[in-house]
């Protein structure tokens, strides 16, 4: 059991290694930005559907993951979704460390309604523990069905697997799948329990927000696409493909 954690925290050294920096840093921050975005619910021309300013980046955590779960496989593109709730969390105790001080925001500084102002942006930077727990195990699920049912159709093409057809398909089925998770399971969570929504109401925002961010993942789906095929010509992230052929082969003996 040791020798296997240490084999497990090695390899995970080794991922952090092998993925280009750069996409797991905007990974992270895409995954606290849509968070702390979320506040704000947007106001649209029809009733039916609900959106909140998340929207705006929560496509590009699925992008990123789509992008991960092909070059690198649904286990490290899991890990990394991980790694990026941790570093959500940890933002949001800095938040709300940084909201508790005693100060003033500047823009609190209106006439009449500086108590006021200053209340509402703490609150908001702050956050509210079932929101957080609710949108971290969310989050947390939608990544582990988006990657491995991403995987699972890759696995099923065989016609040319690598081309853009076939990444199209795994892309679009599982940000589907993935994003449909992630909102009902807020909304179940959250919204449900905590605002009274009716299940009608999380069922029909998890299909419209689902659509909504889908539509994004179609039109930067082409931007995902050249990188990973990238990643695979100049052969990014051999050492952990290598490490990792190694242990399913140890343990396929």
């Amino acid at each position: 059991m040791k020798e296997k954690i240490s084999n497990e925290i090695m390899e995970f050294r080794v991922l952090l290694r092998s993925v280009p920096s750069l996409l797991i840093i905007f990974f992270v921050l895409s995954v606290c930005s849509m968070n702390l975005l979320a506040n704000k619910s947007l106001t649209l021309p029809v009733t039916w559907l609900a959106l909140d300013a998340g929207i705006t980046v929560s496509w590009f955590a699925f992008l990123a993951m789509d992008m991960l779960t092909r070059r690198f496989g649904p286990k490290a593109a899991t890990q990394l979704s991980i790694l990026a709730m941790l570093g959500n969390l940890c933002l949001c105790l800095f938040f709300f460390a940084g909201s508790s001080l005693p100060g003033v925001w500047g823009e609190s500084y209106v006439p009449g309604s500086e108590s006021l102002i200053n209340t509402a942006l703490d609150n908001t930077f702050r956050g509210t523990w079932y929101v957080l727990a609710g949108s971290s195990a969310a989050f947390l699920l939608s990544a582990i069905v988006n990657n491995f049912v991403n995987w699972s159709i890759g696995m099923a093409i065989k016609r040319n697997p690598s081309g853009f057809g076939a990444y199209a398909a795994r892309s679009y089925i599982s940000t589907a799948i993935g994003q449909f998770t992630d909102n009902l399971a807020f909304a179940l969570i959250v919204s449900h329990n905590f605002f009274g929504w009716t299940m009608l109401q999380c069922v029909t925002c998890a299909l419209t927000g689902m659509v909504v961010e889908l539509l994004c993942e179609v039109i930067f789906s082409g931007i995902g696409y050249r990188v990973s095929s990238r990643w695979e010509k100049e052969d990014v992230g051999k050492e952990y493909l290598d490490l990792r052929k190694a242990a399913e082969l140890t343990a396929a003996q």
